[in-house]
């Protein structure tokens, strides 16, 4: 006759309590509303694209494979990190610009207080820079001067401003003109439309001022 089926689980009471002990449930965790609110207000950002990325393959790479980046040059090495420099005026000279240009650029060889000689663009129409003249110079190079990767900074020092300047006078260490004279001539014109004439200002410097009417 075969034994009843758990005939060893039957002779061993102490067991029945693990076999029948009901397994306790993990709790559902629930986000918080004001969590989920939280998170439609200020949502993540993508992760993701919907343009492929430009990666090379591997027969790519192989045939050629990737190069380091040279590193970016100053465009003025003798002013890193200085806006400015004084230096002292060695040589004033002409320089030819390249193709297409022709003229003849001002330039001035000067040495930095730091001790090194660079070669600086003279802007402006005429300038009063000679040897032994004190300036101060800034970065920027010039376009069409080869090797000239300076500027001097008109207005400045020695160097004086450009005159009867009216546009970006800022630049050229030009002062504001007089409000009764126009580049310097001091002439202005005025019109009467009640009368029909015209009245011609004339003034100088020293001079009493002259006002001439015409009646036509």
């Amino acid at each position: 006759m075969a034994p009843p089926p758990h005939s060893s689980v039957l002779r061993l009471p102490f067991l029945l309590p693990f076999l029948f002990r009901q397994t306790a449930r993990p709790k559902t965790q629930y986000t918080p509303i004001a969590q989920i609110l939280k998170s439609l207000k200020n949502p993540s950002p993508r992760t993701f694209t919907t343009s492929p990325r430009p990666t090379a393959t591997l027969m790519q790479i192989l045939r050629r494979p990737r190069q380091p980046q040279r590193a970016r040059h100053p465009v003025s090495p003798a002013l890193v990190n200085r806006p400015h420099m004084k230096a002292v005026c060695l040589k004033v000279s002409v320089m030819k610009p390249k193709k297409p240009n022709s003229a003849e650029r001002n330039v001035a060889k000067v040495r930095l207080s730091s001790g090194r000689a660079v070669t600086c663009y003279i802007p402006g129409e005429g300038h009063n820079v000679q040897q032994h003249s004190v300036v101060l110079v800034r970065g920027g190079r010039s376009q069409d001067c080869p090797g000239v990767r300076y500027h001097l900074v008109r207005g400045a020092m020695d160097l004086g401003g450009v005159g009867n300047r009216i546009t970006a006078r800022s630049k050229y260490g030009t002062k504001k003109p007089k409000s009764a004279s126009v580049v310097g001539f001091g002439l202005r014109i005025f019109y009467t439309r009640g009368t029909g004439s015209w009245c011609l200002h004339y003034r100088r410097e020293n001079i009493d001022t002259i006002s001439i009417s015409v009646t036509y």
